[in-house]
């Protein structure tokens, strides 16, 4: 007999009876209130992110619940980076979970909660049930994410992999965020008799994340056969948006409840046992926004929480007639309301009266203040300044930039005058090959479309012409002039210029880029795309040269898997040229 070839199997038995056995003797109630509180908490504003953990409890108790369930790390916030490192920081947390979790003997619902916390010494992402008047339970994050914009490895400890935790009758197998990407978790939870998967997160927004998600917690249900309940915050953080999204599935892999996306929600759900699986008895599913929606209210959600959560009076923006100026505006105004929307355009003697024309019937759509400062006076004095210097030399992009520069002194002046933040316009397109001036029209302390193509900018322009989400505060009609979107894109910073004189056509440099940046393909496997050769490498040249740019670039909310900073980080000094 082949007894090596038996062990496995034995284990399978063994795991399967200790599961039998662990079902049998502890579930002792049939019907279970479980609320998933999708909320929107603060880095470093520990007591107040416990006063909306407090509120949502009281919610949820009004709703039956026994349990309330929210997101990673919310006691603190979610990423709160090094600042998790301070000891000070580290002993008001577990000041304020005490605290919160006395609050639970008064027999209503228990608390499921994320914070960092210190266990033998070392500092681990934890999950904490409070209940009974006490922390009845700590599990600790077993995988920990070291990709993208996420580097845990150098804070936390990875904890043991866990076992359940019996709550008022139940076996709860919780996980945290990275631990469900993985089998091992699950299937740890499921051979040691969990009932139910419960998952605390702290997942921020990408282009198709929800359904990414969705895909990885359906691999651990028809793993496990067991339900699982899937928690994830809301709100901006930096450049990071979360989502929210939180939903449930059952044993069945069926979506049994779902929380809006970019809002707040306190969802109750009721469980019931039905022999030996637990199943979901109010199904109450939200639909998810299609991806230009979803994309533009990132945008909204990102730079409002920037906003209100630094607590700036109001967005300064350069209206320049262009379209990504406009969609800015457009985004502020939804994001902030118009009162603390303050607009300025700056003309030069290159400004064309369509644009003066464009900008003041965007700031009448939006309903936004709308000052003109021309900057010829300007010019003039920088011309005067240095023409001693610049005797010889024929006029090149250097004056072109003194525009530029000229309104971004210009902004940065009423900025610090009035308090308001400065956001800048750049698209994706732009920052990735150079296409914006440094200390000029770069300069800011916040851009919504740092991240977006231009192709997508059009794209969204229309999209909110039509649309209006309900968490927008700007007009129910169009907001964005339709010539904005229809004319040939212009710097202005000379004679009848256009972007397409300096650069491929948009569509044709955004799908190159998109091979090169979010692809990280080479030269020679982008032009197999059909690209032409010559574009493709000069678009790569140009790509590597405007890294010291991108640099010193505003931070911008993140919406595809490859945002310049935090997720793509390339040296300054590089000699690698690739297939050139």
């Amino acid at each position: 007999m082949n007894f090596p070839a038996l062990i496995p199997a034995l284990r399978r038995l063994a795991a399967l009876t200790a599961r039998k056995v662990a079902s049998s003797t502890v579930c002792m109630t049939d019907s279970l209130g479980i609320t998933l509180a999708q909320i929107n908490p603060t880095v470093g504003d520990i007591d107040g992110n416990l006063n909306i953990i407090r509120a949502a409890r009281v919610d949820a108790a009004t709703a039956g619940a026994d349990l309330v369930i929210f997101g990673e790390l919310v006691v603190c916030g979610y990423p709160p980076e090094d600042l998790v490192l301070k000891r000070v920081f580290q002993d008001a947390i577990i000041t304020g979970v005490e605290s919160l979790a006395a609050k639970t003997g008064d027999g209503g619902p228990g608390i499921l909660i994320g914070a960092p916390w210190h266990v033998d010494g070392l500092l681990y992402n934890a999950a904490l049930l409070l209940d009974g008047g006490e922390i009845s339970a700590i599990r600790l994050k077993h995988e920990l994410p070291n990709y993208g914009v996420f580097d845990e490895k150098r804070i936390f400890t990875a904890g043991p992999l866990p076992g359940p935790i019996p709550f008022r009758g139940v076996r709860l197998g919780v996980m945290i965020c990275e631990d469900m990407w993985f089998p091992d978790v699950a299937e740890s939870l499921y051979e040691s008799g969990a009932n139910i998967l419960i998952v605390i997160n702290g997942s921020p927004f990408e282009i198709d994340k929800i359904d990414e998600r969705l895909n990885y917690a359906v691999a651990r249900v028809a793993e496990s056969k067991l339900p699982l309940i899937y928690v994830n915050q809301v709100g901006g953080q930096d450049e990071l948006v979360f989502d929210g999204a939180s939903f449930a599935l059952g044993a069945d892999c069926s979506l049994v409840a779902k929380a809006a996306a970019f809002e707040e929600q306190v969802l109750a759900t009721r469980w019931q046992l039905q022999g030996d699986t637990w199943a979901c008895e109010n199904r109450a599913i939200t639909k998810m926004p299609e991806l230009l929606e979803s994309t533009y209210r990132a945008m909204v959600l990102g730079l409002r929480d920037y906003v209100d959560k630094n607590l700036f009076p109001g967005v300064l923006i350069g209206l320049s007639g262009g379209i990504d100026s406009a969609l800015s505006a457009a985004v502020a105004v939804d994001a902030v309301g118009a009162d603390r929307v303050h607009c300025v355009m700056m003309p030069s003697p290159y400004t064309s009266k369509h644009s003066l024309k464009d900008a003041a019937e965007c700031a009448r759509l939006i309903g936004v203040k709308l000052d003109t400062i021309p900057i010829k006076d300007a010019m003039d004095a920088f011309d005067d300044m240095l023409n001693d210097l610049f005797v010889g030399h024929s006029l090149d992009t250097t004056e072109e930039n003194i525009q530029a520069r000229a309104r971004g002194l210009t902004l940065m002046a009423i900025s610090n005058k009035f308090g308001y933040i400065v956001l800048s316009t750049g698209n994706k397109s732009e920052m990735s090959v150079g296409y914006a001036t440094l200390y000029g029209d770069m300069c800011g302390g916040y851009s919504v479309l740092k991240d977006v193509y231009k192709t997508t900018v059009f794209a969204l322009a229309r999209w909110r012409n039509e649309q209006k989400p309900s968490c927008c505060l700007g007009p129910d009609t169009r907001a964005i002039p339709e010539r904005i979107i229809t004319k040939p894109p212009s710097a202005e910073l000379k004679p009848d210029q256009t972007d397409q004189d300096t650069l491929p056509p948009y569509e044709v440099l955004d799908g190159v880029l998109k091979c090169l940046i979010e692809e990280e393909l080479s030269v020679e496997e982008a032009v197999e795309r059909s690209f032409d050769a010559e574009t493709v490498r000069r678009v790569w040249r140009m790509l590597n040269r405007a890294e010291y740019k991108r640099r010193q670039s505003p931070p911008g909310v993140k919406v595809t898997r490859r945002a310049f900073g935090r997720d793509r980080r390339y040296p300054l000094t590089n000699r690698f040229t690739g297939n050139l």
